[in-house]
Order: structure tokens, then sequence, then C-alpha cells
């Protein structure tokens, strides 16, 4: 498939709405409890992007298709982080005492493994705001009682406790963090970008949902997980000034990259497809997006997600 990279991308990025798709990152039955702090892997030194701020039980339960089920069920509370370049804490349980809720500090609260929260995490991180948004892990395997009585009560990960006030919903979130914080911001000012950005945004739960089917079937990769891998494909492909989304780095690439991450995982290792073959754009995506300290601070090991995701998969 040849590169055009002034070529047009028609405005077909339509989904039912963000709501009706936002399961809660929840544990499954699969999921196996842990008190354990995340474990890094030997620090990988990764080449740090211009820009950059100094910065899965993938099983639906056989009966269940919930994409958030399916992402969570992939690790475990104590996934490994391959380049943390901070302290994480450990996850917190049922038996942890809470932090002191609404002092003043600002509080991002994720689990390791979870997708959702890497998207809030990442755009903390590029923002270069370590020292003013606290990360807090919450095991969701084994979570504190009073994380859904006092700080969310819709139970789920990520969430925000800023100006005594407690925000979710990771897309929210990232547009949340990017205007109210100091740091690189996150969408560009050129209109056309900004309403291509809509559009991508709202593609993301249906571009999940289509990929998550053929992971979970037992046939071969359906014909819409490669159309939805086309489709954003030709969408990489729209601006010619950068390899991302919207050209340069946007809060559109944090809302794709931690499932495109587990995607090439999955793919690869337990369908044997591999989903940047004759597309160069999502190549080339992958390819930059991991020159992005924010983000590889984040990542979890492969191999870690791509055995558990087998474990739960049933497949040797």
């Amino acid at each position: 498939m040849e590169h055009h990279p002034n070529r047009r991308v028609e405005s077909t990025f339509t989904a039912a709405p963000m709501s009706s798709l936002a399961f809660p990152c929840r544990s499954s039955p699969l999921t196996p409890a842990s008190n354990s702090p995340p474990v890094p892997s030997p620090c990988i030194k990764i080449r740090r992007s211009r820009r950059a701020a100094p910065h899965r039980h993938l099983i639906a339960a056989r009966n269940s298709s919930s994409p958030r089920t399916v992402a969570m069920a992939a690790a475990a509370a104590a996934a490994p982080v391959i380049s943390p370049k901070e302290n994480l804490p450990p996850s917190l349980t049922s038996t942890s005492e809470p932090p002191p809720l609404f002092d003043g500090t600002t509080r991002l609260y994720v689990a390791y493994h979870c997708p959702y929260a890497q998207r809030a995490w990442i755009a903390r991180n590029y923002k270069g705001l370590q020292d003013k948004i606290k990360i807090v892990a919450v095991d969701l395997a084994d979570r504190p009682a009073w994380y859904k009585e006092k700080v969310y009560p819709q139970n789920k990960v990520p969430s925000l406790e800023h100006n005594n006030q407690v925000k979710g919903e990771s897309l929210d979130l990232v547009k949340y963090i990017d205007s109210n914080f100091d740091g690189p911001a996150l969408l560009p000012d050129d209109s056309a970008k900004k309403q291509f950005s809509e559009e991508l945004l709202v593609y993301t739960d249906e571009f999940n949902k289509a990929l998550y089917s053929s992971i979970t079937s037992k046939g071969d990769v359906a014909e819409e997980t490669v159309a939805a891998l086309d489709k954003i494909e030709a969408a990489l492909g729209k601006f010619s000034d950068g390899p991302f989304f919207l050209g340069q780095f946007s809060l559109v690439d944090i809302a794709y990259v931690p499932f495109i991450e587990r995607f090439q995982i999955f793919f690869s290792g337990i369908k044997n497809y591999d989903i940047t073959k004759d597309r160069p754009n999502i190549q080339k995506f992958i390819e930059e997006v991991n020159k992005i300290d924010a983000y590889t601070q984040t990542k979890l090991d492969p191999q870690f997600l791509l055995q558990h995701t087998k474990k739960r998969l049933g497949i040797e």
C-alpha cells in the first residue's frame, strides 16, 4: 500500500455515543489479586522526542463482549512497567488506608494495567506534571471500599482528584488535564485538525470493539477488524506534517496508543496477524510514539501482556 501523505479522508468516523460503551475498568473472575507494587524490568533507554516533557483479561468472560473487560483481562495489578522513570507506588487494596483525601493534593487514580487509565497517565507525563499530579494506583481485583465511597462512586479508573472535586472518564480527563494545567498543548490551533480530532475521538470505542471482536473469537480476523485498521491507516495519512493523527503528537494519539499497543501484541501472538502489514502509516506511528518518554514510561512488558492474555483465553 502506497503512502499518500496528502490524501483526503472522508469524515466517516461515526459511532454510538461514548457512554454506551463506557463499561467500567473492573476486575473479572480471572483477574488475579495482587498486593505487590509494579516490578520494573531493567530500564530501557528511549530516545526522547523533542516535544516530550521531561519528562485486558483479554477474556470477555466467554459470555461478555465488553471491550473494557477484555482490555483489563490482560494483566494483574502488579504488571511490570518497562521504563517508569519515577518511583511508582504500590497498588492499594481492600486493606489499604486511603490517602489524606481532599487535602489540596491533586491525585490521578489509575490501575497500572488499565488502557483507559493509561490515557490520563500519558497526558500527565507529557505535560510534565509528575510533581503536580500524584499517581495513586488501585488494585482492581481487590479494590478498597473507600475508593467508591469517598472518591469516585462509579468505582472505576481513571479518576482525578483536583480542587476538591473528582472527575472521571478517560477522554474527558485528558482534555481536562490539557486545559487546566501548564505544559505542552495537546491540541493544535488549526480548526480542521480540531474538527478531525473530535471525529477520531468519537470513533475510539467503535475501533476498540471491532478489534476486540476478533481477539476473543476462534475464527480468522474479521472483516470489520480489517476495515477498522484500514480506516486508522487512512486517518494517519490525512496530514503530512508528522506521523501522528493530527500531524504532531496530540490527545488523539493518547486516546488510541494504549489500545494499538495491545492490539499489535495480541494479534501477532494470538492470531499470527501483523496489524502493520501493508499499513505503513500505522507502522510509522508505532515507531515514532515509542520515541516519546511520556508514553514509554507507562508501557507494560509485551511478553507479560501476551502470556497473561493467552492464559486467560486458554491458549497454550
